[in-house]
């Protein structure tokens, strides 16, 4: 199928494509998913969770990878030590003033209204309603740190293609994607885009578009050597060479969400010579 195809900029200090992401890991994948980039775009377009995305799934999706990055992984941990109770939380839970009780009437001057109790805050564990105070509560009074760990993707940089014959749907996503309706950010909210999304509307298919753009610029400037970059393109369901990703999306409504699963081939991509430079904000 042939048409016009957008080329979105997609580069920042750190982003974060997530697969199969579950609570204390979150990993990332090494490029982005055509299910992360249509969230993106339906973010731009101020779309809701519960509404429906069967327009921009319709797009034929393509990412190329300029600049893989360099994986990194930010080691957390959440919650154990002594912290300082507030008002508040002695007043909702009944268990937490019945633990502090001896403190508190020994509490006198400068003392009173300073309690701390050891292991208190930390990561819930078993929540549940309590029958006296009726508030949700953590089952366990003794709360032990969890670690957890989030990968990334450092200083890398793609370009994705997103094809259809309707030059003005591409156009409205790109008029989005550069006066979006909503926070955007590469996948993780801690990662905010970096200088301009929205490249150009080329006539043809991913991979003549992907050929004729410069590689974009990395940490070290321009790439003026003559490397083909990988670029990953979905196609047809059967087509020779191509393998299954399960990142078509479906619904991004919380309670329903859904993914089906989608072909894509990878090959190399020879920049042309008449390729055209990047026009950046940094």
């Amino acid at each position: 199928m042939t048409g016009h195809v957008l080329l979105v900029r997609l580069a920042a200090p750190l982003q974060s494509w997530g697969v199969a992401s579950r609570f204390s890991h979150r990993d990332t994948h090494v490029r982005p998913t055509k299910s992360a980039v249509i969230g993106l775009c339906a973010a731009a377009l101020g779309r809701h969770r519960t509404d429906p995305v069967d327009d921009l799934a319709a797009l034929v999706f393509g990412v190329r990878a300029d600049h893989p990055g360099t994986p990194v992984r930010d080691y957390h941990t959440v919650g154990a030590g002594r912290f300082p109770l507030r008002p508040r939380d002695i007043i909702t839970d009944h268990r937490r003033a019945a633990a502090v009780a001896k403190d508190m009437e020994a509490a006198d001057g400068p003392a009173f209204g300073h309690h701390e109790l050891a292991h208190w805050y930390g990561a819930p564990k078993k929540i549940t309603t309590d029958p006296v105070s009726g508030t949700l509560v953590s089952a366990e009074l003794t709360r032990t740190a969890m670690t957890t760990e989030r990968w990334y993707l450092s200083d890398a940089a793609f370009v994705a293609g997103l094809q259809h014959h309707d030059q003005a749907l591409l156009e409205e996503i790109a008029y989005a994607l550069e006066h979006p309706k909503r926070l955007l950010w590469l996948g993780r909210k801690s990662c905010p885009p970096s200088g301009t999304l929205a490249a150009e509307i080329l006539p043809g298919t991913i991979a003549a578009a992907f050929a004729a753009k410069r590689l974009m610029p990395g940490p070290e400037g321009y790439d003026t050597s003559d490397r083909r970059p990988w670029a990953w393109i979905q196609a047809p369901s059967g087509t020779r060479g191509a393998t299954q990703i399960n990142d078509q999306p479906v619904s991004f409504d919380p309670d329903r969400r859904s993914h089906a699963t989608r072909w894509e081939t990878r090959t190399r991509i020879t920049i042309a010579p008449t390729a055209t430079e990047w026009d950046i904000i940094p």
